[in-house]
């Protein structure tokens, strides 16, 4: 019975050691194809990135000397840079100070114009009240001038007025009897009686 399997036990062993011989020459190849692959990838960058490399290597290279220039006037610069930062730190009290003395300084302008803006306006309040007392008072004087005036009129200009007509009538009664009596002169008469009124009272 054994003996029965034996060739067919070879031949699957000697089908399995084909197959992985098989995978193996099969992944030999792919392997192959992926490094090539590969190879020509890093042949096309290294093309690429060369230049690259190179132009920095360039830049470097150049910058180099100046990098090392500038170093060095940095460190010949840090005594002076402390010698400033030692100033600034020296003459901060006193800024300080200045700053302080400052701010007192405004808020007492910033007082005095406030008592300077209170007495301005208190002088103006006071000034407004005297100019509308002073108008009042002339409002008042004139009222006054103006009711004087109706009072002269009143009280003089009309007994005036009255003694004129008085006197107009005793001159036109002495001119009457006068002219009755010097009815022979009638040019006289009518001399006498051409003289205004008024004039004669002027």
């Amino acid at each position: 019975m054994m003996e029965n399997l034996m060739p067919w036990f070879i031949a699957a062993t000697t089908a399995a050691v084909v197959l992985q011989a098989l995978i193996l020459v099969a992944l030999y190849f792919a392997v192959r194809k992926t490094a090539a692959k590969l190879q020509g990838e890093v042949a096309e960058l290294k093309e690429k990135s060369l230049p690259m490399i190179q132009s920095t290597e360039a830049v470097l290279t150049e910058l180099l000397p100046k990098t090392a220039k500038l170093v060095d006037n940095l460190m010949e610069l840090q005594p002076k840079i402390g010698h400033i930062v030692d100033t600034v730190v020296e003459l901060r009290p006193k800024v300080q100070l200045v700053v302080s003395n400052l701010a007192e300084t405004t808020a007492s302008v910033r007082a005095e114009v406030q008592r300077v803006d209170a007495t301005v306006s208190d002088v103006m309040d006071r000034a407004r009240l005297q100019v509308i007392r002073a108008d009042e008072l002339l409002t008042r004087t004139f009222d006054r001038v103006e009711h004087t005036s109706d009072v002269v009129a009143k009280t003089v200009v009309s007994p005036v007025r009255q003694v004129s007509g008085i006197v107009r009538g005793v001159t036109a009664g002495v001119e009457f009897l006068l002219g009755n009596r010097g009815g022979k002169n009638g040019a006289s008469r009518a001399q006498r009686r051409a003289v205004p009124q008024d004039e004669m009272f002027i």
